[in-house]
C-alpha cells in the first residue's frame, strides 16, 4: 500500500505528470511491484552469511528505485524532472 501523503500531487504537479505520460502512475505502479517481487525473490534464499548481506543490499535498493522516481515525480519543471529521473 503506497502512503497516503505521497499520493497527493497538487494541480500543477499532476498537470505535468498527465503530459509526460498518459499513464502517470504506471512507473511508479511497476517500481513498487519490482521491490514486492524482490522481497519475496529474497524471502526464499538460503539464509548463509553472504545471502543475509546481499539480501540486505538488495532490499535496499530496489526500494530506493520507487523513492527515487517519486521524487522525480514532484519536480518542478521538465528540466528538473530530467535532473532527478537520472539519479
Amino acid at each position: 500500500m503506497l502512503n497516503p501523503k505521497l499520493q497527493t500531487l497538487n494541480s500543477k504537479q499532476t498537470q505535468m505528470s498527465k503530459t509526460q505520460n498518459s499513464k502517470p502512475n504506471d512507473l511508479r505502479d511497476r517500481t513498487f511491484r519490482f521491490a514486492k517481487m524482490l522481497r519475496n525473490y529474497v524471502k526464499n534464499l538460503p539464509k548463509t552469511l553472504s545471502n543475509i548481506e546481499d539480501a540486505r543490499q538488495l532490499i535496499k535498493a530496489s526500494g530506493s528505485v520507487g523513492a527515487n522516481y517519486i521524487e522525480a515525480e514532484e519536480a518542478l519543471s521538465r528540466k528538473d524532472f530530467v535532473m532527478r529521473i537520472k539519479i
